[in-house]
């Protein structure tokens, strides 16, 4: 013991170096503290920025989804009125190249458009669709100019008469005024006169003949009146 207390008495000025070595201990302890906590704060400000980015992303396709919707109800405004394809007979007509551009840019579109916000998770995916919406707008918008330039001039004076006349006939199949046979009379006539004019998409038909079927006789088909 006498020994070691020599050995302390003599060697007093260590104590210095290891308070020093203790105090940088405890400083090198606390920086390591501070940057694990620094670290916490990085990964939690970075989790958060990822879930705005994801809220983000999911407000975006809602969006889009929403712009393809009002894109979609341009053209079943033509599809689902046959009046408005009688006055526009191009926006049906599969032999203008026009039209056809506009339902493959449809078809596209229609087929990058996702089930849900949640299934377009990829950003690539999302300006796929987004692109595939602008060419469905673009090409929806440059065959609408174009059938309402040319209309109904290239049809011959008699067939513009048809088509005026199946216009008329159509009002009455659909006047809840008109009775019963006499509507059944003029949709029947009005389909006469489309026929070789123009092509009645399904949807078209389907539209049409509910509007109409309530006027008609009840014993009808409703195939009775999709081949007339």
């Amino acid at each position: 013991m006498e020994s070691l207390f020599e050995f302390l008495d003599d060697k007093w000025w260590l104590v210095f170096p290891a308070i020093a070595f203790a105090g940088h201990w405890t400083n090198s302890l606390r920086k390591a503290g501070e940057r694990r906590h620094q670290r916490k704060v990085e990964l939690y400000k970075l989790k958060n920025q990822s879930h705005e980015l994801d809220r983000a992303s999911a407000t975006d396709v809602e969006a889009l989804v929403a712009t393809h919707d009002s894109i979609n109800k341009r053209w079943l405004d033509y599809e689902l009125d046959v009046g408005k394809l009688i006055d526009f007979p191009l926006m049906t007509d599969v032999r203008e190249p026009l039209t056809v551009a506009f339902l493959r840019a449809k078809r596209e579109a229609d087929g990058q458009r996702p089930d849900s916000p949640a299934d377009m998770a990829s950003p690539s995916r999302l300006e796929a669709y987004r692109k595939a919406v602008d060419s469905f707008a673009v090409a929806l918008e440059v065959a609408e100019r174009e059938a309402r330039r040319i209309r109904d001039s290239k049809f011959t004076g008699p067939e513009r008469e048809r088509l005026a006349t199946a216009r008329q006939l159509l009002r009455i199949a659909g006047d809840h005024a008109a009775t019963p046979a006499e509507r059944q009379a003029a949709y029947k006539r009005a389909r006469r006169e489309l026929d070789g004019l123009i092509v009645l998409p399904d949807a078209t038909v389907a539209a049409l003949e509910g509007q109409v079927a309530p006027g008609l006789d009840a014993g009808r088909e409703p195939s009775d009146f999709r081949h007339h």
